[in-house]
Parts: structure tokens; sequence; C-alpha cells
């Protein structure tokens, strides 16, 4: 997997380079520990009682850690440069399922600064006078908080070495505090649940989650680290370790100290219980305005990766940086405008559900992105962090899935309806990009163990299918073979298109390689459903016998040959020499004769398709041929016509019953039509002289009868502009 090499932007992206512990572990630390500890925390333990409370951290942390593991995996697989999850899962899924995420993961992520600045918010109300604007308060913090970060992230993390510093002394005095109210009676009132209201267990969960989604914050900052692959992983699972320790004894002290309706009612519970309760509030402000700087930080870095990538044209403005150290600072701009928008429509409990979808979402296909990388057994899938499992990486994307769904399935299906649609539009769009993804890694591991089963049930009469190796010619000179083959295939089947190339090997290895692209060009200038194929032999007649032999795997081989007619008696040894051959291999042939041209468009000719019945050897799959070519949508309206020449009157009713029956019996529709001649050319001449395609069967002929058996097959042919020839090597049965 290959990160590629991104379209300039006209500037010289110097970088930060930031260490493990203070591009991410801090980050992350300062994000999880935010609002929702201190202003709701109290509330999901009141709520839920301790034992419920630990289930819900316990979980949290379980599908955070699980993705972590993922995280870890995929950073330490690949060149991390700017955009977090984004780059991480548009490496792996490829940019469709890429930029859909993005976009969501940075709304979610503009809109964690609403939250989180709606949270200081509150906590700073208590201390103002009565009558002051909230919203004014908010718009002034989130203005602060887009300066800083306009500033540069280098200044952004150092102040957050004093706000963490701010967070400990809070947490200290906390539990110092809690430790001296602490009940054994209280803690006992609070084991169990009290819902109230329409509160339930996956409310109170989706509120609690997005204290937990700060993982991704050092991730976001993965083109500003030093050495990614080293700090994401080991930084992010300290992160959550240490968060993990502090929220579960935080939720029995809770338990411990406080009242349950007091743990409901009041917000600022924590600073009631704390020892210093003034340090209560300086933890509240620094941990919500740090949480604030986090997203802002990492929200505009996913943008303008998004932005470098050119997914959508719209955000092409968005890829520029400053010229120093190429901070997104027109990013942080649209970051600040969309925080803003949610300060000004939400409140915090309306907008943390929102939220936890959005990251729910993004983690499960984190996850998902590292189970493929891992089962399709990618080569390049090497990952130094040897932690991480498929196993692992299937739980924690099933586990983000199950969550999503219990928490509201409403919501997770509008979340999942946003990502499928903007999927489609970028797979319509047709993104171009210079990056592997695992896309063609799991279509190969599909593919291969689809051969290996088609290897013992391939050749079942049932399932047979036509596999054609049309001889086109240079530069496709044989057009009409490269149409039939095409009507012939287009909806059931594989078409190979032939070319043999006559001299030696050391001499035309270079028209070769030519060769090959330029029928592979044609191919997709064409539209045609096809592979190309090109072989260097002594002479034309060796060179298709390599092709039949070599072309395809194992069981899965070219069963049709289609060739063109020789006009000539003196290619007619030849001819009539790999006719013979093919036979041997057991491979049915179609030999087309055709006067006119072939329409550029490909449509079809108007008319019937009139096949000529004289027994099942080679009937059943001329029958099955003009059946298939029939399902092609530009024959649809056409008619099969099932005929055959009889002698005399005598024998009409039965022959036209045997033909019905055939058809019938075979569930293919059509017509059926008996004619009376004893001149059989040229009842075929007159019958089918307005017929878009007639299909006659042949034998192949013997050493000394290939003059003759040309001569056949022109007068069969006559006038008629478009006649299949058709040897059947069996394989395949009507009735089935």
């Amino acid at each position: 997997m290959s990160s590629g090499n991104r379209p300039s932007d006209g500037v010289r992206n110097v970088g930060n380079q930031f260490g493990t512990f203070g591009g991410v572990f801090t980050p992350c630390v300062l994000t999880i520990l935010g609002v929702i500890m201190f202003l709701r925390f109290g509330f999901v333990v009141g709520q839920s009682g301790l034992l419920l409370a630990l289930v819900i951290v316990t979980a949290s942390k379980i599908i955070t850690l699980l993705t972590t593991l993922s995280l870890s995996a995929i950073a330490t697989n690949t060149r991390v440069e700017g955009g977090g999850a984004y780059f991480l899962i548009s490496r792996s899924l490829g940019p469709e399922f890429g930029g859909a995420i993005g976009l969501l993961f940075f709304a979610a992520q503009a809109l964690s600064v609403a939250m989180y600045v709606i949270g200081f918010t509150e906590a700073l109300m208590f201390f103002l006078p009565e009558g002051t604007s909230a919203m004014l308060v908010a718009t002034i913090a989130n203005v602060i908080v887009c300066g800083c970060v306009w500033i540069g992230a280098g200044w952004t993390l150092r102040i957050q070495y004093g706000i963490l510093a701010a967070v400990v002394l809070s947490l200290i005095s906390f539990y110092v505090g809690a430790f001296q109210s602490f009940d054994m009676e209280t803690l006992r009132s609070n084991m169990g649940p009290s819902f109230t209201g329409n509160e339930s267990f996956w409310s109170v969960f989706a509120l609690f989650f997005p204290a937990v989604t700060g993982i991704m914050a050092g991730a976001n900052m993965s083109g500003d680290l030093r050495e990614p692959g080293r700090s994401i992983p080991r930084g992010t699972i300290a992160a959550v370790g240490v968060t993990f320790l502090i929220y579960a004894s935080q939720a029995v002290f809770l338990a411990g100290a406080g009242d349950r309706q007091a743990l409901i009612d009041d917000n600022l519970i924590i600073s009631k219980i704390a020892m210093i309760p003034l340090l209560i509030s300086a933890g509240v402000f620094s941990a919500t305005l740090s949480s604030a700087l986090g997203s802002m930080m990492g929200a505009p870095r996913i943008l303008q990766s998004l932005a470098k990538d050119r997914l959508f044209r719209s955000l092409n403005p968005m890829a520029a940086g400053s010229r120093k150290d190429g901070e997104p600072r027109r990013a942080v701009i649209v970051t600040g405008v969309i925080a803003q928008s949610g300060i000004m429509l939400a409140n915090l409990d309306t907008i943390a559900p929102l939220i936890t979808m959005a990251f729910l979402l993004t983690y499960g296909l984190l996850n998902l992105a590292t189970f493929y990388e891992a089962i399709t057994n990618n080569p390049s899938y090497r990952p130094q962090f040897r932690y991480c499992h498929w196993t692992t990486s299937l739980a924690g994307a099933v586990g983000c899935g199950a969550v999503m769904l219990l928490i509201d399935w409403r919501w997770a299906t509008v979340a999942t309806g946003l990502v499928a649609v903007m999927h489609w539009y970028l797979t319509r769009v047709g993104i171009t990009t210079d990056w592997g993804n695992l896309s063609s890694g799991l279509l190969f591991e599909r593919t291969r163990q689809n051969l290996l089963k088609l290897e013992d049930d391939l050749y079942h009469p049932k399932n047979w299918r036509p596999f054609v190796l049309a001889l086109s010619g240079s530069g496709f000179s044989r057009p009409h073979l490269v149409v039939f083959g095409h009507w012939l295939t287009s909806e059931t089947g594989i078409l190979t298109l032939g070319q043999v190339i006559p001299g030696e090997l050391g001499d035309h290895q270079q028209r070769l390689t030519s060769q090959e692209r330029i029928l592979h060009t044609m191919i997709g200038d064409l539209g045609l459903s096809a592979f190309p194929a090109v072989v260097v032999a002594a002479n034309y007649t060796r060179g298709v016998e390599a092709l039949v032999q070599c072309q395809g795997l194992g069981q899965l081989r070219p069963n049709v040959v289609l060739l063109g007619c020789p006009l000539q008696a003196e290619r007619m040894q030849a001819f009539g020499r790999l006719l013979r051959n093919i036979e041997g291999l057991q491979r049915s042939v179609i030999v087309l004769r055709q006067t006119d041209d072939p329409d550029e468009d490909m449509s079809a000719p108007t008319g019937t398709i009139d096949v000529w019945w004289r027994g099942r050897a080679n009937g059943e799959l001329m029958v099955l041929i003009a059946h298939l070519i029939l399902l092609n949508s530009s024959w649809r309206g056409r008619q099969l016509r099932l005929l055959r020449v009889v002698e005399s009157d005598a024998g009409i009713e039965e022959v036209d019953l045997h033909l019905a029956g055939l058809l019938k019996e075979a569930r293919i529709p059509g017509v059926t039509k008996v004619v009376v001649s004893s001149d059989s050319t040229a009842a075929i001449q007159t019958t089918s002289r307005n017929a878009a395609l007639v299909i006659l069967g042949f034998q192949t002929p013997a050493d000394s009868d290939d003059e003759q058996w040309l001569e056949r097959i022109d007068a069969l042919a006559g006038d008629l502009p478009r006649v299949a020839f058709v040897r059947s090597a069996g394989g395949m049965l009507l009735k089935s």
C-alpha cells in the first residue's frame, strides 16, 4: 500500500516535527478527559448506577482499543501523511470510501469543537453575572480557539502542556475530596440503575461515548509528527489505558461520594465533591478548551488532506497551507464557521449523539479496512505493529456497527446513508488516484479462491458459459470477429481478443508489448468486456494453437475459438490443419463469414437469427449461441428461428413438433419453421435472405478435403451477409 504522490498546491510544506508525548499522548488525553468527564459523567453514573457505568466505560474503551490496534497496524504499514483517519482509510479502502468518510469525519470533528465550547460556556456561566449571553460567551471562546490554532500547531501544543498540568491538579483535588467523602452505604445505593424520564442505557451510552473518541487526536496530527508510525501506536494506546483507569476510578468515587439525585441534577457535582473546588473549575476550563483546541487542530488537517487529494473540486482551495510550516489556515476558518453554526443551532446533549454516530462509523470503517488488509494476504501488508489480528479488527467493526444500531437505528441509518451517497457520487465521478488500495488485493484474493473452487465445479454442462478466444488480428483488423465475440459474451461469458505476431520472440519483444498496449487501449475505448492476448510464433497456425492451449487458468480456459473464414483456396490447407488441431484440443469452433462491415456502435442488424438444425451434434451449441446473442441489449426485440429442411411434406408435422419440443425443453423463446426442398443450399439462401444472422453446423474437413470444404462453405453462405459455421466439442446441454 503506497501513499502516492499528491498534486502540488504550490506551497512547500515543511511541516512540524512533534514527538510521541507532545504530538499524540497529550492531545489524546486532553481530548478524552474533556467536557463529558467534568460536566456529564456524574449524570452518567447517577442514571446508570456504578455497575452499568463501568460497563459503559469498559465497552467504550474496548471499542476504542480495538480501533486503536487497527489504527496502529495501518499507521505502521505505510508512510503516514496528514489527514489522520481519512488518510489511512482512503489508502486502504480507496478514494471513494476515504472521501465519503473523510467529509463525515471532518464534520464530526468540527461539531466537536462546538460541543467542547458549549461545555466550556456552561461551566463559565456559573462565574459570570446573571443575564450574560451564553451565545456571546461561546462565540468569543470559539474565536479564541480559532485564533490559537491559526497561529500554529506548535504554539497550541505548548499551551496544552499547561492545560495538562491543570487537569492533573483538578483530578488530584477530586480524588482527595472524594476519598474524604467516600461512604460505603452511598456506594451500595448507587450500584444499580435509576433511569429517569426518557433516559435508557443506550441514551446514556450515546452521551458518554464522545468522551472516548479522542483517540484520533494524535492520528489527526499525522502530518506533523516526527515518526508517525512509531508515535501513533505508542501514544494512542497509552492514552487509552491511562484514561480508562481515570474514568473507571472516577465512576467508583462518584458513586461512593455523591447522592444519586445530585449526580443527576448537578452538572458541577465533581466540583462539590473536590477538596479544592477552584481547581475543578480550572480543570473544566482547561479540559474543555484543550479538547476544543485538539478538534480544531485535527479537523482542518482532515479537510486539507481531502483537498490535496482532489476528490471534491469545490474543496481544492483548502489544500493550500502556510508557506513556513504548511498550516491549513483556510481550513481553520471553515472549521470555525461550522463550529459556530453548531453553537448557534444546538446544545451539548443534542450534539453528542450525532458526533457519536460519525465517530462510530469512522472507527468501524477503519477496523474494516484493517480486517480486509489482513484477510486478503496482501504481500504489501507488513505492519510493524504486531498486536493486531484480523479477528480484533472484525470485532471492532462489528462492535461499532452494533452500538450504532442499539443507540439509535434511525440516526445510524442516516449516517450510513450519507456515506453511501457520497461513495456513489465519487464512484460515478470516477476518481483517479496514484496510490494503491486493497480493492485490487481483495478482488485478487476473491478471484483466486473462486478459481480454485471452479477447478472442480466449472464444467458441469449446466454451468457452461462461452469463453471465447477471438482472433481479432492486429489493431482489430477483423472487426467483425470483435463485434460477434462481444455480442456472444457481453452478458454471460468471457472474451479474449487474440493476435499472432509471426517471427522469433527475440526480434519482436518490443512489438509484443506495444500490441498488447494497443489492444488494451482499444478495448477500453470501445467499452468492451474483454482481455488482450498477443503471442509471437513462427507462423499464424502455431500462434493460434499456442493461444488455445495456454490462455486461461486451470479449468477456466477458452472453450470456443472464433475464426474468420478464409476466402482463398491457397489458405485452406493451413486453415484445415488448424481446424483439425483445435478439434484435437477439444475446443468448439465458430467460423464467421461476413461480407459487410459491422457498425461502429456495434448495433445489431435487423432481422432474425436463423438456426438451421441438423441434429444435436452441433445443434445444441448453435441454439445456445443464438440465445446468448439475443441476451445482448443491442439485439433486443429480435427473434430466434429454429429451422430444418425436409425433402417431403410427409415429415413436416413431426419435425415441427420436434423442433418446438427442443425450444420448450430448453426454455428458450423462438419460433420453428420446416422448409420442404430437395436442395438444402437453395432453401437456406431463400428462407434466410432477410436474416440478421444465420447459424449453420459443419464437420472438420479431412486432410484431403480442405478445398472441397471451402467450396461447400461458400455455397451454403452464398450471398448471405452474415453466417456463423459452428462445430461443437460438446460440454453443454439445452435441457438442464
